[in-house]
């Protein structure tokens, strides 16, 4: 996994404004949302034994080990056009997502392999 730019400075701004210390950001996914599963994305004030570390321009990611085959390849972005502003992941696991953006349908990168899949580029 893998950070532009404008998210890792994103980021960084946003980690210190906290009034406690952080270990990392926490990114993960979870079942939820009319296409199945939604990103998850957290503070960690300590990392977890079990988290895959990934360091990107100065930011410390902690991705949490359930989601590390859904996550494989993936580039979080952060973007601001004229109405929204947001992290966005451009995640070559993505086959889908529903039309409101917030949830979206992947396959383990595992899996895919094993299919003889080859994963294509979404942008949300």
């Amino acid at each position: 996994m893998t950070l532009s730019e404008a998210a890792a400075e994103r980021v960084r701004t946003l980690m210190s404004r906290s009034e406690k210390p952080i270990a990392g950001l926490r990114i993960g996914v979870k079942n939820g949302g009319c296409a199945g599963m939604e990103y998850t994305m957290e503070y960690a004030e300590n990392a977890d034994p079990m988290d895959e570390v990934v360091e990107d321009k100065g930011v410390k990611l902690l991705i949490d080990p359930k989601a590390v085959l859904f996550l494989l390849g993936t580039e979080m972005d952060y973007r601001t056009d004229r109405l929204t502003s947001g992290f966005v992941f451009n995640n070559p696991n993505q086959t889908s997502a529903c039309g409101c953006g917030e949830s979206v349908e992947l396959t383990p990168a595992a899996e895919a392999a094993r299919r003889g899949f080859e994963p294509t580029h979404r942008a949300s």
